[in-house]
C-alpha cells in the first residue's frame, strides 16, 4: 500500500498538515494538503500545500522566497494530519510577515498580536499577491495589537520588584549593584549589539538585541526613579510635531 493510501483523506481529499521548525520546534503555520502536494513535497524535499481558496496546489515560497525545507513528514496515531519537521528560510512562516502564522494570543478575552512583525509583506510580496493569494488588508480582520505600553509597564514592575532582591539570585539586583557605570556599560553593549544585528540585517537577530537593549534601559530608568510611562508620555508630546522642529524647540544645555 501507498504510503498516500495510508492518510486518512477528508471528504475533501485533503488533511491538514502542520509545519514545524527544525531547529526551535516553534509551530509555524497550518495549512491543507491533497494527494498531489504530499507527494510533491516529499519528491521535491520542500514544503506544498493545497490552496482551498484558489483551488491550487502551491509551493510554500514561491513567491516569497521563504520555503520551508523539509527534514522530515511524520503523520498522527489517527493517521489524519500530517506534521512537516522544515527548516524555514528568511525565518518567516506567514504572508503578514511573522515568524509563524501563530502570533495572535488569547489576553483576558480578546486575542492580541504578541509577536513583532519582521518584514513588511508589502516589501515580501511586491506584486500583492502572497504565495496562496492576494495580500487582504487585515485592519478590519485582525486582533488588536498587544498595548506596548502594558507589556513595558508589565516588565518595569518585575525589574522593580527585583531592585531589592539578593544579587546572587537576580540579574537586576546585580546589575544594580554594580551602580551607574555597570548599568550604562551594559546599554553601550547592547547598543552596540543591536548595530551590529542591523547591519547584518537578520529580523529575527535584530528582533532580540533590541529587546536587550529595551530592557536594559527599563533598569536604568528603574534605577533613576523613572517609569515607562514617563517616556511614552513624552512620545506622545511630540507625536504630530516636525521632528525639525520639536528638535530646534528644545532649551540649549550648557
Amino acid at each position: 500500500m501507498s504510503y498516500l493510501d495510508h492518510v486518512r483523506w477528508n471528504a475533501d481529499g485533503l488533511v491538514p498538515a502542520v509545519a514545524q521548525e527544525a531547529r526551535s520546534a516553534r509551530v509555524l503555520t497550518l495549512a491543507w494538503m491533497n494527494r498531489a502536494a504530499l507527494s510533491a513535497t516529499v519528491t521535491s524535499g520542500f514544503a506544498h500545500y493545497w490552496s482551498r481558496s484558489r483551488q491550487k496546489l502551491w509551493k510554500k515560497g514561491e513567491s516569497s522566497g521563504h520555503v520551508q525545507e523539509v527534514r522530515e513528514v511524520r503523520i498522527d496515531c489517527g493517521s489524519d494530519a500530517i506534521l512537516l519537521v522544515v527548516e524555514q528560510a528568511g525565518g518567516i512562516a506567514c504572508h503578514t510577515g511573522h515568524e509563524r502564522c501563530f502570533f495572535h494570543r488569547l489576553e483576558e478575552g480578546e486575542w492580541r498580536d504578541v509577536e513583532p512583525v519582521l518584514k513588511d509583506p508589502r516589501v515580501i510580496y511586491p506584486t500583492g499577491h502572497a504565495d496562496d493569494g492576494p495580500i487582504q488588508d487585515a485592519s478590519s480582520k485582525a486582533p488588536p495589537r498587544t498595548d506596548g505600553g502594558g507589556t513595558l509597564a508589565r516588565v518595569a514592575a518585575t525589574i522593580e520588584a527585583r531592585k531589592h532582591a539578593d544579587p546572587k539570585s537576580s540579574y537586576v539586583a546585580s546589575l544594580l549593584a554594580g551602580g551607574d557605570d555597570a548599568v550604562l556599560k551594559k546599554i553601550g553593549e547592547e547598543a552596540t549589539e543591536t548595530v551590529l544585528a542591523a547591519k547584518a540585517g537578520d529580523p529575527a537577530h535584530i528582533t532580540h538585541e533590541v529587546a536587550d537593549l529595551w530592557f536594559h534601559c527599563l533598569v536604568m530608568l528603574a534605577r533613576h526613579g523613572l517609569s515607562p510611562d514617563h517616556v511614552l508620555s513624552e512620545l506622545e508630546r511630540r507625536h504630530g510635531t516636525s521632528g525639525i522642529d520639536e528638535k530646534a524647540s528644545r532649551p540649549r544645555r550648557n
